[in-house]
């Protein structure tokens, strides 16, 4: 087997060309593809036989929807959270929205737990969105031999040791990285303020672009990289800082210094920021309580099929998260009772302008999720509550 089959299939297709000869271990990935017939061979003689007409290699075609429907399965559920309504609260949001979230609280709480339950909320992907991760992952050479197509959002969570090439590609020969590894999936980043600050910064472009462009002396190379981003960190070095005992020692410029570790302009870029509180013991014992988690997946999809209803026309934008100033003026105009919380926000608590807009995509979102489709004051009022972590 070698790697990046199924882009040399795709390359192939778009050329016209109706059929291609490729290793047996790497046919099932570029069976799925429609409109190219793909042979599968195990020997340089079958090769020959067959273009000397002697043993006809026969074409192998897989069904990629059926691989989808089988590989369909139910990941770790959010109600297995203990407590924690507002984090699950705020992770529903982010899924039905496309909205980067940052989680801050102290060790143990469940920020990892949390983040981990967010691809089996997220809406099954689409044949072209498997097809497209499906491509990724061939390239980097993460396929097994003989496995056909990813069938479910990938979810990656780099060490922080990482250095920038593996988080955001290149290196020799150039490799996909991290955030793209993760495209159409999520991507977490624990321990978000041990990462080196260079490493974090190189993400600023991908996730305004959906795409990293990596530039050598021969060329340049485009990967996708269109991800959830998720991130946790601890709200100083100790992890206790606010907990409402006496075991955190940091004193405020070490808190400062710590939290400057995360460079202003990214943390911007997180629509959702929310505080993760130690868990309440009574949480912990008995069975689990009710906190309106349970049908969160049927609701993120009834509000994704809005958006995509929404954006249908505009190339490139699925979902709220990743609208432009346009379409957030077209469809994010808060009602009267909206922008008298709004302006009082910007007044008081130091909204900037792209906080603003970024407060009136989450709204949207919540709207989208309780199926309104009038921005009312109650929407942007929970939206405003995960801005100040």
């Amino acid at each position: 087997p070698v790697r990046g089959v199924l882009a040399m299939a795709h390359r192939f297709r778009s050329l016209g060309l109706e059929s291609c000869i490729v290793p047996g271990d790497n046919a099932s990935e570029a069976g799925v593809l429609d409109g190219l017939h793909v042979r599968p061979a195990s020997h340089l003689s079958e090769v020959l036989a067959h273009l000397a007409g002697e043993r006809r290699i026969e074409p192998l075609r897989v069904d990629p929807e059926a691989l989808l429907r089988a590989g369909r399965e139910a990941g770790p559920r959010l109600t297995d959270v203990r407590g924690q309504a507002l984090a699950k609260r705020a992770l529903e949001v982010a899924a039905a929205g496309s909205h980067h979230l940052l989680l801050v609280g102290p060790p143990g709480a469940g920020k990892t737990m949390l983040a981990r339950r967010l691809p089996g909320i997220l809406p099954p992907p689409t044949l072209a969105e498997a097809l497209e991760t499906t491509r990724i992952h061939s390239v980097a050479g993460l396929l097994a031999p003989g496995e056909a197509l990813v069938v479910s959002r990938p979810f990656r969570a780099p060490h922080h040791t990482v250095s920038d090439a593996g988080l955001v590609g290149g290196g020799r020969p150039v490799r996909p990285g991290e955030v793209s590894l993760a495209h159409n999936g999520v991507l977490f980043l624990d321990e978000l303020a041990e990462f080196r600050r260079h490493v974090l910064d190189s993400l600023r472009q991908p996730l305004e672009d959906g795409h990293v462009r990596i530039s050598r002396a021969a060329g340049s190379l485009r990967f996708p990289a269109r991800v959830l981003l998720v991130a946790a960190m601890n709200p100083c070095p100790c992890g206790h800082h606010g907990d409402g005992t006496d075991r955190c020692l940091c004193d405020p410029a070490l808190v400062r210094r710590y939290h400057g570790r995360v460079s202003g302009p990214l943390r911007e870029r997180f629509d959702l920021q929310v505080s993760v509180p130690a868990v309440d013991p009574e949480a912990l014992g008995g069975s689990p309580r009710s906190d309106g988690c349970e049908g969160a997946a049927a609701r993120i999809a009834r509000a994704r099929a809005v958006q995509v209803e929404r954006f249908r026309r505009v190339p490139g934008v699925y979902a709220n998260g990743q609208m432009t100033p346009s379409l957030l003026r077209r469809h994010c105009r808060p009602g009267p009772d909206a922008l008298p919380l709004l302006a009082e926000a910007m007044r008081r608590l130091g909204l900037s302008a792209r906080g603003h807009d970024r407060v009136l995509r989450v709204a949207r979102t919540i709207a989208d999720l309780e199926g309104s489709a009038v921005l009312a004051g109650h929407h942007v009022a929970e939206a405003l509550q995960y801005r100040f972590a």
